[in-house]
C-alpha cells in the first residue's frame, strides 16, 4: 500500500452547533427558485436560548411544489403559521418565528471536488413550542433550557427520561 501523507482533501465546515435539537429562531428568509423551477424559500435557524444562542443551527429550505408542501406544512405548524386550507404568506411572515429544530451534520462534494460539512434538518426535524412557553416574535426568549415536547415515533431513540409534569403543553 502507498499512502502520501502530503496530499489533503479540501474540506469546508460549516457545522457551527453540536447535533441535537435547539429552540430556534428564524432570522433570515430568502426566497428563490429551484432548478425546476418551483418557488423556494431558504431559512437561517439561529440558536435562541442555552449554550449555543446566538449561533447559526442551519439553513434550511422549504420549496413549495406539491411533493413539497407536505413538508412546508409540517413547518408552518411548527412555527404557528396557518397550515390547512388556502392561505396567503410572504417570506418576512416567518422571520422571528421559533420552533424546536433537530440539526445534524452532513457531508456532501461540492461540484469542485471540495468536501462541504454543514448542519441540515430532517424532513420532520421541526417541533412546535407549546403555546404558554412561546418567546415572543420579536426577539424576547423567555424561559431557559427547556426541552422539545415528546412525539411518538416509530424507532425512537429509546430515550426513556421522566417527563417534567411543567413541560406538558395542558
Amino acid at each position: 500500500m502507498e499512502i502520501d501523507f502530503d496530499v489533503v482533501g479540501k474540506m469546508a465546515d460549516f457545522v457551527t452547533v453540536p447535533a441535537g435539537t435547539y429552540l430556534c429562531r428564524v432570522t433570515e428568509v430568502r426566497p428563490g427558485l429551484t432548478r425546476a423551477g418551483d418557488e423556494r424559500w431558504s431559512l437561517r435557524l439561529v440558536v435562541a436560548e442555552g449554550q449555543h444562542v446566538g449561533k447559526q443551527a442551519a439553513w434550511d429550505s422549504l420549496v413549495f411544489s406539491t411533493r413539497g408542501r407536505a413538508r412546508a406544512r409540517l413547518v408552518f405548524f411548527a412555527l404557528g403559521l396557518p397550515a390547512t386550507g388556502r392561505v396567503q404568506v410572504e417570506p418576512r411572515d416567518l422571520e422571528g418565528r421559533v420552533a424546536f429544530v433537530e440539526v445534524r451534520p452532513a457531508e456532501y462534494a461540492s461540484p469542485n471536488g471540495e468536501t462541504v460539512r454543514r448542519n441540515e434538518v430532517p424532513y420532520d426535524g421541526y417541533r412546535p413550542v407549546p403555546e404558554g412557553d412561546r418567546p415572543r416574535v420579536d426577539g424576547a426568549a423567555g424561559g431557559g433550557g427547556r426541552k422539545p415536547p415528546k412525539t411518538a415515533q416509530a424507532g425512537g431513540d429509546g430515550d426513556d427520561e421522566e417527563v417534567d409534569p411543567d413541560e406538558i403543553p395542558f
